[in-house]
C-alpha cells in the first residue's frame, strides 16, 4: 500500500494537463496497457471466487469456455470499434455517440455509466472488505476505508499514469500470490500432484467443453461462452469508459490493438490458473478432511479459507497483498474513468472553465467518486441480507453494457437511424433485459447478447415506423446530417 502511494506521488509530480491526468498524455506503451487491461478486469471477487467453481462438488473447467468468447469479442473491438476512437482526439468513449446521434445520447449513456459503474464497484469494494475481514479479523468499515483511502490518494495524485503503472505491479503481485498458493496446495496434498490429477479425473473436473444449447443451463456452455462471452466483451471492452480510456492512452491505434488483442489470451491463462487452484483445493480438502472445509467449499470464501488456515507467515502477507492489489487495480481505474466521464461528458459541456482550475476540478471529481464508492460500500455492510442485495445490484449494474453496445451497433451499422430512434431502442433494451434477468432463468452470460440485439432491432424498428409516418416529400430528400456515419 505504501508502494502504490509512492508511485502515485512520483508520477504525479510537476504540472499536469487533462490529457496527462486522464490519458497519460496518450503516450503509454503497449506492454503496460496490456497488463493494465487484464488487472482492471480482475477484481478481488475474481481472484477469490473462481477457484471455488472447480473446487465445488461437480465443478469442472467448463467456465473456461467463456474466454473463447472473450478473444472473439476483443477482435471485434479491434477491427470495428477501435478505429472510431482514433478519429480525432476524444477523452471518453461516449463522444462517438454525440458525433453520430447528438448530445443527449452522449449525456444519457455517460450518466448511466456513472451510476452503474459506481454502484458495481462499491459492491466490489464491499466484497473485498468482507474477504479481508475473514482473513485479518478487522472491522468491516475499517477495511473498506483502508482500501478506499489508499486507492483514492494515488489516483488523485497521479491520474491515469499512476493507475496504469500500478496496475502492472498489482498484476505481478496477485499472479505471484496465486502461483505460490498453487505450490503450497500441491505440497499439502499427501500424494502431491499425482493425487490431485487422479482425484480430478475421478471427479471429471478436467472436462472443458459442454455443447448443451439451452439458454437456461445453470453452468457455462460452449455456446454461452462463445456468443455470450463475445457480446459481453464487445460491450465491456468496446463501449465501457473503464477500458476505452486505456486505448486512448496508447501511443497509437496499433499499440492499443496489440494490447487489447493479446489481453484475451492472458485472461485465458489467468483463469486457467485460478480454476486449477480450485481443483487442487478440492483434492486438499478431500485428502486431509479439514474441519470446516466442506462448508467453505459451498461458498466463494473457499480460497480465503485456505489462505487464512494454510498460508505461512510472510507468504500470507504476500497473498493478502495480492488481494489488495486485485481490488485497487479495479477501483483506481473506476475512479479515474468516472472523473473523466463526468468532467468531459457532463460538467465540461455545461460550463466554461478557467485553464488554471481545470486540474483542481479533475482531482475534485476523483475524490468525489472515491467517497461515493467508499460510502456505498460501508452502507452495504450495514444493511441486512446483504448477499441478496449484492446479487441484485450487480445484476442492475450489468444492465447497461448490452443496450449500450446496441447503441454502438446502431451508430456503426445503420445510416438512417437518428437519435430519437436510438434512444427508443436503448430504453427498450434495458426494459427487456430487466425482465429477462429478474423474470426468467436465462443464464447471465446471455445478457449482453440479448440486450444489444434487442436495442439494435428496436432502434431500427423505431426508424422504420417513424419514416413510414412521414409524408413522401419528407422522406425523399437528402438524409439528415445525424444519419451520416
Amino acid at each position: 500500500m505504501l508502494l502504490v502511494l509512492a508511485i502515485g506521488l512520483w508520477i504525479g509530480r510537476g504540472k499536469q494537463s487533462s490529457a496527462d491526468y486522464f490519458l497519460g498524455n496518450r503516450s503509454m506503451p503497449s506492454a503496460a496497457l496490456l497488463l493494465s487491461i487484464v488487472a482492471t478486469e480482475t477484481s478481488t471477487v475474481t481472484f477469490l471466487s473462481i477457484p471455488g467453481i472447480t473446487a465445488a462438488a461437480g465443478g469442472n473447467l467448463t467456465f473456461l469456455q467463456i474466454t473463447i468468447g472473450y478473444i472473439v469479442g476483443r477482435l471485434f473491438v479491434v477491427f470495428v470499434l477501435l478505429p472510431l476512437y482514433f478519429q480525432g482526439k476524444p477523452f471518453t468513449a461516449y463522444e462517438v455517440l454525440e458525433t453520430r446521434f447528438g448530445r443527449l445520447s452522449r449525456r444519457m449513456v455517460s450518466t448511466l455509466f456513472l451510476v452503474t459503474r459506481n454502484a458495481g464497484d462499491s459492491l466490489r469494494l464491499f466484497l473485498t472488505a468482507l474477504a479481508l475481514q475473514i482473513v485479518l479479523g478487522l472491522d468491516l468499515t475499517m477495511s473498506v476505508i483502508a482500501i478506499g483511502s489508499v486507492t483514492i490518494l494515488y489516483t488523485f495524485i497521479g491520474g491515469a499514469k499512476s493507475v496504469i503503472w500500478n496496475d502492472c505491479i498489482q498484476f505481478i503481485i496477485y499472479m505471484l500470490g496465486a502461483a505460490i498458493a498453487a505450490v503450497i496446495i500441491t505440497d499439502a496434498v499427501p500424494g502431491g500432484l499425482g493425487d490431485i490429477i487422479a482425484l480430478a479425473e475421478a471427479g471429471d473436473k478436467f472436462r472443458f467443453l459442454d455443447f448443451n444449447p439451452s439458454l437456461v443451463h445453470p453452468t457455462m456452455t460452449f455456446w454461452a461462452g462463445l456468443a455470450g462471452g463475445a457480446f459481453l466483451t464487445a460491450a465491456t471492452h468496446g463501449t465501457d469508459q473503464l477500458m476505452v480510456q486505456r486505448y486512448l492512452s496508447a501511443k497509437s491505434q496499433r499499440g492499443a490493438a496489440i494490447a487489447l488483442g493479446l489481453s484475451g489470451f492472458i485472461v485465458l491463462l489467468q483463469f486457467a490458473v485460478f480454476l486449477l487452484i480450485g481443483i487442487g483445493l478440492a483434492a486438499l480438502f478431500q485428502t486431509t478432511g479439514v474441519t470446516g472445509g466442506e462448508q467453505a467449499m459451498k461458498s466463494d470464501q473457499l480460497f480465503a479459507y485456505f489462505i487464512v488456515n494454510y498460508m505461512p507467515v510472510g507468504l500470507l502477507g504476500l497473498t493478502l497483498a495480492a488481494v489488495f492489489a486485485a481490488a485497487m487495480s479495479t477501483l483506481s481505474s473506476s475512479l479515474n474513468a468516472s472523473a473523466a466521464v463526468f468532467m468531459n461528458d457532463l460538467y465540461k459541456r455545461s460550463r466554461q472553465r478557467e485553464p488554471g482550475s481545470e486540474m483542481r476540478a479533475n482531482r475534485t471529481a476523483t475524490i468525489f467518486f472515491g467517497i461515493v464508492q467508499t460510502g456505498l460500500a460501508i452502507l452495504f455492510g450495514m444493511l441486512e441480507s446483504s448477499e441478496s442485495i449484492v446479487a441484485n445490484v450487480l445484476k442492475v449494474a450489468g444492465f447497461a453494457i448490452g443496450p449500450v453496445l446496441g447503441m454502438y451497433f446502431l451508430a456503426v451499422f445503420t445510416t438512417r437511424v437518428q437519435q430519437a430512434h436510438a434512444l427508443a431502442g436503448f430504453v427498450t433494451g434495458v426494459v427487456v433485459l430487466s425482465l429477462v434477468a429478474f423474470g426468467s432463468n436465462v443464464f447471465w452470460a446471455w445478457y449482453a447478447l440479448i440486450g444489444s440485439l434487442v436495442t439494435l432491432a428496436a432502434g431500427q424498428l423505431a426508424c422504420v415506423l417513424d419514416t413510414r409516418s412521414l409524408p413522401m416529400s419528407e422522406t425523399s430528400g437528402s438524409p439528415d446530417k445525424n444519419s451520416a456515419t
